[in-house]
């Protein structure tokens, strides 16, 4: 176990502008001191387990919005060579950090695997461990004790994981309030509905909400951030901003606060399927409950009817999530509700999230976003296809399309070739 020290909450608090947060704020386009005063008082989360030597990430007001991919092993694939494929992918396209969802095969070894490699953050959801030990142990997981849980998490928290996703708002009370509902979808969130049926099936008070400070001991030991889980997320349009996830939001409000007196990085988890007009209802009313601590989001998905092409609906919730006060943005692919994603997908998923972010950080005036589309825009007018295809999103992709069907004029294109409305522009402007 590590040293205990201070963490970088209690930190910035006594005021310390530490090397962190100098390239925290260096990568942020921050002044330090701004950023200090952010992870003080809880409206900025820095990410990084003290035992892990990676550059911080930096999620919350005034910093770039930040794109996280899922990958994982499953009952039906489990093969953790393609997952750090996955995990390279993800990063090369632009992933600012990476969760490991798997649910099959050697949790530690892949964990530790992905962790070794991985030079993002890295985020995992315990209770999934959990589960697999109860059931390798011939135990059900509704008989897993408090002690059995907090193993699990001490064990990431050991191995390096920098943010952990924790369902504790699901408690005896939210879980009556989500009974008299009546959702269409019911609950999608598998960790927030494992403590459901546990607390169900056991008749007693989650012992994540119960020993809420425990857990807060672990994380300020290894300076982990906790994501506050958003079990009663809504699965489906019919569901969203009901009074389900509006009763969770309240408790993680309060759980916010209590993690910051603990000087404990804490984030908020938030939907899911939400109808576009209520995308900035939702951010503002999680920012308004929680404190401006910061929000992350899953997608959000502006309508239920698009699976094949669920990264895209998906980026038009997430940017104007991130208009409206997002700050973290959980990958969607076109895989989702469909089947585990492939190296494709995640690099598909990867890169809607990315357009999404920066649209949102444009919209937001953050410092230097649209400069980036100035940049490719003067390469657009000169003409200079080699510059302008460096500056997109996805080199690769835009250089394929460009040779795939080459103009007659190499300095045109073949869309508009002697027609071109650029040239045409110009000799017009030219004296």
């Amino acid at each position: 176990m590590p040293m205990t020290t201070e963490t970088r909450v209690g930190q910035a608090k006594s005021g310390a502008i530490t090397d962190e947060i100098k390239l925290a704020a260096d990568l942020e386009r921050l002044p330090p001191e701004q950023l200090r005063q952010g992870v003080a008082d809880g409206s900025v989360v820095v990410v990084r387990n003290r035992l892990r030597k990676i550059s911080p990430l930096t999620i919350g007001r005034g910093t770039r919005i930040k794109i996280n991919a899922n990958i994982g092993t499953s009952s039906a694939k489990s093969d953790i060579g393609e997952e750090i494929e996955k995990m390279n992918v993800a990063v090369k396209h632009g992933a600012d950090a990476i969760m490991d969802l798997s649910t099959a095969g050697d949790l530690p070894g892949i964990r530790a695997a992905l962790i070794e490699r991985c030079p993002v953050a890295v985020g995992t959801v315990p209770l999934y461990e959990m589960a697999v030990r109860a059931r390798d142990s011939k135990k059900s997981v509704l008989d897993l004790t408090a002690d059995d849980m907090f193993a699990v998490i001490e064990d990431h928290c050991r191995q390096g994981v920098d943010f952990l996703t924790i369902h504790c708002g699901v408690t005896k009370q939210s879980v009556e309030r989500f009974k008299e509902t009546g959702r269409l979808a019911g609950a999608t969130s598998r960790g927030g509905t494992i403590i459901m049926e546990w607390i169900h099936h056991n008749g007693k008070e989650s012992p994540l909400y119960e020993q809420y400070d425990r857990l807060l001991d672990l994380c300020a030991e290894y300076d982990v951030a906790m994501s506050l889980g958003d079990g009663f997320r809504p699965g489906a349009l019919y569901d969203a901003t009901d009074r389900a996830q509006i009763e969770e939001l309240v408790i993680l409000g309060e759980l916010v606060k209590r993690a910051r007196a603990r000087n404990v990085g804490v984030f908020v988890e938030g939907p899911g399927h939400v109808p576009l007009h209520q995308v900035a209802a939702n951010m503002q009313i999680q920012k308004t409950l929680c404190g401006d601590a910061p929000f992350y989001v899953l997608g959000p998905l502006v309508t239920d009817i698009s699976p094949g092409y669920d990264h895209i609906t998906a980026a038009i919730g997430g940017a104007v999530a991130g208009m409206a006060g997002a700050d973290f943005l959980c990958y969607v692919t076109p895989a989702e509700h469909l089947r585990l994603p492939s190296i494709e997908d995640v690099k598909e998923g990867v890169i809607a999230s990315r357009i999404a972010g920066h649209a949102a950080d444009v919209a937001r005036g953050l410092p230097g976003a649209i400069e980036l589309d100035h940049e490719i825009s003067r390469a657009k007018i000169a003409l200079d296809w080699d510059k302008m295809i460096s500056l997109c999103v996805d080199p690769e992709k835009a250089r394929q399309y460009r040779d795939s069907l080459p103009p007659a004029d190499g300095a045109l294109c073949s869309m508009c070739g002697e027609f071109c409305a650029i040239k045409r522009s110009k000799s017009v402007c030219t004296p």
